[in-house]
């Protein structure tokens, strides 16, 4: 893996110019329906994006009850989260999901939308940097989230279930993570009681997550500055139980002292599965319609 960051690293020079470069598209007034979609397809193929979409829009604009209107709108999603355009690529799959809400393709649009709200605060340096994204601002994970539920709710067997539940599993973590980061901030600046509240909050609603021994330790910590021993060492016998080997115990089971959660790497490198890390993730590729 650090080979392949290596490499991308002196690339994205050339990506930048690339994507800076990839000016509109002037498309011939006289296209059919046909050309259009063909044209559209070479650019996704050779990965020009920008054309692609240019492309596609001009055959939805011009073409809005063709053969190929609803096949463009799916591939209009993915050209959108490829060129790195979040929020386009949602809006588009809200507007599929709206227009053809029983289309047969209709969850990868769902997926998509969930997709998309899941790297949507990762920029294009920070897809080749290692950054804790737990550190970063909660409400694009709460609702990526929120979308990958709605599209099990919906089609528990579509094929993009599973790759749906491994991410919500990954976002789950972070989320919890999130709320250690805060507790932090609370222990450094004295305030226990929220300090304790956000361990609390993890202990209660994020069971199964990384941050469940941490999440303990601040609360022993600040019921310990609060002067409420009874109920650091009800927290403590659990954590004796089930974490003995937490930093934040020495040998003999004694809390030593809350110390920061580090024992979970939540970089960037887990949050980008498509192009670079995954090999059992599904293809984002918009699906071909059956003959």
């Amino acid at each position: 893996m650090r080979s392949l960051r290596n490499l991308i690293t002196p690339l994205l020079a050339l990506v930048l110019v690339a994507c800076a470069s990839d000016d509109k598209v002037k498309i011939d007034e006289g296209y059919s329906e046909s050309e259009l979609y063909r044209k559209a397809q070479f650019a996704l193929e050779t990965t020009n994006y920008g054309e692609a979409i240019d492309h596609l829009r001009a055959l939805e604009s011009r073409f809005p009850f063709g053969s190929y209107a609803e096949q463009a709108q799916l591939e209009l999603i993915y050209a959108y989260y490829k060129r790195i355009e979040p929020e386009a690529a949602k809006a588009t799959a809200d507007r599929f999901i709206r227009l053809h809400p029983q289309h047969p393709n209709v969850d990868y649009a769902y997926y998509m939308k969930g997709l998309a709200s899941y790297t949507a605060d990762v920029g294009l340096m920070e897809r080749y940097v290692e950054i804790d994204m737990s550190k970063r601002d909660p409400g694009q994970a709460r609702a990526s989230f929120a979308e990958f539920a709605e599209l099990l709710n919906r089609f528990p067997d579509s094929p993009y279930a599973a790759d749906a539940r491994q991410r919500m599993i990954f976002l789950r973590n972070q989320l919890s993570l999130y709320e250690i980061h805060v507790a932090d901030y609370y222990l450094k600046r004295r305030a226990y009681v929220a300090a304790v509240n956000r361990g609390q909050y993890v202990l209660e609603n994020m069971q199964r997550t990384p941050a469940v021994p941490a999440a303990m330790a601040v609360m022993i910590e600040g019921y310990q500055r609060l002067d409420m021993q009874a109920e650091a060492d009800a927290i403590l016998k659990v954590m004796r139980m089930n974490y003995p080997k937490h930093p934040s115990l020495d040998e003999k089971g004694n809390f030593t002292g809350y110390k920061n959660f580090n024992d979970v790497d939540p970089s960037v490198w887990t949050v980008i599965s498509f192009d670079l890390i995954s090999t059992d993730a599904p293809d984002p590729t918009p699906p071909q319609p059956e003959n």
